[in-house]
């Protein structure tokens, strides 16, 4: 926002429990995930970069809304939901899932948290997954309580993120594994903390879980980080395409299968436990893609920012394929995206044609992720 200029917020979209702090903390922009405000501007999005790669960013995630199963046929309705098999799922633990229909396609791909034997968070992207799951309850035949809780996350994600969970909860917290979770407070405030988070980065997501402490909350955390260069900021496009990291909407959706972004690990065909889509998805697995999702180095200068269509992609002047992602790394000082093209074009080292703004760009196919494929930095190895 510039000085004088007003931005409306209406009623009939959610403002986060931080929302104040964001606006007090300099959040110039928003835009609307899962019925909510999500702060995507705090500045220079290369300066909020490299604030992430070499400090700490604190960002209001609380967009990532929690579909919250309970009851004693939580886990085998959780195992209706997802191809990935859960049943070794320890409680304390968390798992990046895909949740599909009944053809195979993917309706969202969240993060699964079991706090208990038979209580499991569901942290979503962005679609309306507590409506699909309160639908599937409805002829399941399982025994379980499918609601929205009051829990909205923070992300704390950076290098210098362990330091200052240390400041706010003691060393304690140095030894929480990644993917793992704890139940925790803060200065009275109620938490689940868990090694996860949407930046490809060493980092921590909080999960509020009374809304009335939002503001508090923020602010503690942001007293903790100030010694340690924590900065406001908002999630890195940049950083998440170097990871590979998909976003709903732009990288998948409703039609696309988990075998064509190359997450066969997510589909467990063998195990005896039922899922939706699990004949769709044996019969596509049978068959075979006839596209595949790649990463792509894009020559010419600096894109001058993410894209905001798809960009179609050719071969020999065919259109074959569409960027889902694209940006400028200034690390890597190259223009990286991913594309989903079709299969006979997808191999490494292909050359292929993006059809950008301003023109016509040459692009070669490169594996992924772009940069730290081991996930050094997010695991902490």
């Amino acid at each position: 926002m510039q000085d004088g200029e007003a931005v409306g917020f209406g009623t009939q979209i959610r403002k986060s429990p931080y929302f104040a702090a964001t606006l007090r903390w300099g959040a110039k922009a928003f835009s609307v995930y899962n019925h909510m405000y999500i702060p995507r501007d705090f500045g220079d999005p290369v300066e909020n970069y490299w604030n992430l790669v070499n400090a700490a960013i604190l960002c209001d995630v609380a967009v990532e809304r929690q579909v919250e199963v309970t009851g004693p046929d939580a886990a085998a309705f959780v195992q209706r939901l997802c191809p990935r098999d859960v049943a070794t799922m320890a409680v304390g633990q968390c798992r990046y899932v895909l949740l599909t229909n009944a053809e195979g396609g993917i309706i969202n791909d969240p993060i699964l948290l079991r706090l208990g034997e038979n209580h499991f968070w569901f942290s979503l992207a962005d679609s309306d997954v507590l409506l699909w799951a309160q639908g599937v309850a409805v002829h399941a035949g399982l025994d379980v309580t499918i609601r929205e809780p009051d829990v909205s996350p923070l992300q704390l994600q950076g290098p210098r993120s362990r330091a200052i969970m240390a400041a706010l909860f003691g060393a304690g917290i140095e030894d929480l594994r990644y993917f793992r979770l704890r139940e925790l407070t803060l200065d009275g405030i109620p938490l689940v903390v868990s090694r996860t988070g949407w930046s490809s980065e060493l980092g921590y997501e909080l999960y509020l879980r009374d809304g009335a402490h939002g503001d508090a909350l923020w602010e503690r955390i942001m007293a903790a980080g100030a010694p340690h260069g924590l900065a406001p900021g908002h999630t890195s496009t940049i950083r998440r395409i170097e990871g590979a990291m998909l976003s709903y909407h732009a990288d998948m959706d409703i039609h696309t299968n988990p075998f064509e972004l190359g997450l066969d690990r997510l589909v467990d065909l063998d195990m005896p436990a039922d899922f939706i889509g699990k004949q769709a998805l044996q019969r596509i697995r049978a068959e075979g893609v006839a596209r595949r999702l790649v990463g792509l180095h894009v020559d010419g200068p600096p894109l001058a920012g993410p894209n905001t269509s798809f960009w179609p992609v050719a071969s020999a002047g065919r259109t074959i394929g569409r960027v889902t992602s694209a940006v400028h790394s200034p690390r890597l000082d190259a223009n990286i995206a991913l594309a989903m093209v079709a299969r006979e074009h997808s191999a490494t080292g292909g050359a292929l044609a993006v059809e950008a703004p301003g023109g016509r760009r040459d692009a070669r196919v490169v594996e992924t992720p772009f940069l730290d494929p081991r996930k050094t930095a997010a695991t902490g190895a």
